[in-house]
C-alpha cells in the first residue's frame, strides 16, 4: 500500500533514521559507524533477533558491538514466548522514547519491513478476525470452489480482488471478511489510511547491490554461521528444553539444522537449503522494501574506507535537525542493480 506523503503533514514529528534491505547486504557494518557518528542507539528491526540464544543463525552483533552502541530490540524473550508485530511496536516505542529523552539519535535498523511500516505509519483499525465468517468461508470454498469466493470479492471490492488469484484463499477471504464486518471495501480502508499522519518523520534508506555480490555474500556467511557453531548453538537450544517446533526454530538455518540432526538430512543438503532459501528471502525483502513509500535506495557498502563519507553524514545530520537532506548518493534505481529475477 502506498502513503501519499505530499498530503500528510509531517511537522513536529519526531525524526528516525531507518536502515533497511535485504539480509548480508551490509545494514549493520553502515549502522554501526553511523550511530558513532550521529551519537546515535540502535532499534533492531528483525523478527529473530529479539529472542534470546539465538544468536550465529541471526547474525547477532557482536557483545563488543553492542558495548560501544547500544542496542535495543535484541534478546528481548525467550525462544517459547509469544512475540508478534503489535509487541514489537509497543517495544520499539518505549525505546525510542527513552532514546530521544536522552537526547540522542534514533537509527532503526534490520530487513523486517512488515515491522518498519507498523512502527513508521501503523496499519488501519482493523476489526478483530472473526471466527464465524472465516469458518463459512471455508465451507463456501469447500462447496463451490474457491473461485466463488473471488467473485464476490470481485462484487464488492474489485480493487482488491484484481490483486489476488482466485486460489488465495487467505487474503481472498479477508477482504470479505473486513466487507462483511464494516460494510466498507478494504481497499477502501488502505485507501483512507495512505492519508494518515504518520508515528514518525522517517529517513528510509534501503541497501542494495548486485544480485550475484549479494548471493555471495549470503553463500559465504552461512558457511561462517556453520564455522561459528550454528549447530551447537541448536544442540544448546534443545539441551535448554526449548521445542523444535517452536516458531524461531522453524525459522532459515534453523529447521534445516534440526531436519539435520533429527530427520536424517544430510549435512551438505541442509547447508545447501539454507543458502537457497535465504537468497530466496533476500529476494522478498527487496521486492518489500520497493513497495514501501519513500525509500531511497543506496549502492552498499556505502562506507568509504570504513568510514562514512562526508556527504552521507551531512544529508543524515541535516535531516536530524528539521532540513531536507539531497540525498544524491541515494537515488540507485534498485530493478537496475539486482538485474535479472531467478528462482533464487
Amino acid at each position: 500500500m502506498e502513503f501519499d506523503y505530499d498530503r500528510v503533514d509531517l511537522e513536529g514529528l519526531e525524526r528516525i533514521i531507518v536502515i533497511a534491505g535485504p539480509t548480508g547486504v551490509g545494514k549493520t557494518a553502515l549502522s554501526l559507524e553511523l550511530a558513532k557518528e550521529l551519537d546515535a542507539e540502535i532499534v533492531s528491526v528483525d523478527s529473530l533477533q529479539v529472542y534470546r540464544y539465538l544468536d550465529i543463525g541471526t547474525a547477532k552483533v557482536s557483545p563488543e558491538e553492542r558495548e560501544q552502541i547500544p542496542h535495543h530490540l535484541i534478546d528481548v524473550v525467550d525462544p517459547d514466548e509469544d512475540f508478534n508485530a503489535a509487541a514489537f511496536k509497543r517495544h520499539a516505542n518505549e525505546a525510542i522514547r527513552d532514546i530521544h529523552s536522552r537526547g540522542k539519535a534514533v537509527l532503526l535498523v534490520g530487513g523486517t519491513g512488515l515491522y518498519v511500516r507498523l512502527l513508521v505509519h501503523g496499519l488501519f483499525d482493523a476489526p478483530p478476525p472473526s471466527e464465524e465468517l472465516r469458518a463459512k468461508y471455508a465451507r463456501q470454498a469447500e462447496e463451490y470452489g474457491r473461485e466463488f469466493l473471488h467473485d464476490r470479492l470481485k462484487e464488492v471490492d474489485p480493487e482488491l480482488a484484481a490483486k489476488f488469484h482466485p486460489n488465495d484463499f487467505v487474503r481472498v477471504s479477508r477482504g470479505l471478511e473486513i466487507y462483511d464486518q464494516t460494510g466498507k471495501p478494504l481497499s477502501v480502508h488502505q485507501r483512507e489510511h495512505r492519508f494518515s499522519r504518520p508515528n514518525y518523520h522517517a529517513l528510509k534508506i534501503a541497501l542494495i547491490r548486485p544480485r550475484e555480490q549479494l548471493y555471495d555474500r549470503i553463500n559465504r556467511r552461512v558457511d561462517q554461521m556453520l564455522e561459528l557453531g550454528l549447530e551447537q548453538e541448536y544442540r544448546s537450544l534443545m539441551e535448554r528444553g526449548y521445542d523444535r517446533s517452536l516458531k524461531p526454530l522453524t525459522s532459515l538455518g534453523y529447521r534445516q539444522i534440526g531436519e539435520y540432526l533429527f530427520d536424517g538430512l544430510p549435512l551438505a543438503e541442509a547447508v545447501a537449503d539454507i543458502k537457497q532459501a535465504t537468497r530466496r528471502y533476500a529476494k522478498q525483502q527487496i521486492s518489500w522494501f520497493r513497495g514501501e513509500p519513500q525509500t531511497n535506495w543506496a549502492l552498499a557498502p556505502v562506507l568509504r574506507d570504513g568510514q562514512v563519507p562526508a556527504e552521507v553524514l551531512g544529508d543524515m545530520e541535516a535531516f536530524l535537525a528539521g532540513e531536507k537532506p539531497g540525498l544524491e548518493w541515494a537515488q540507485i534505481d534498485s530493478y537496475n542493480v539486482t538485474g535479472a529475477e531467478s528462482d533464487e
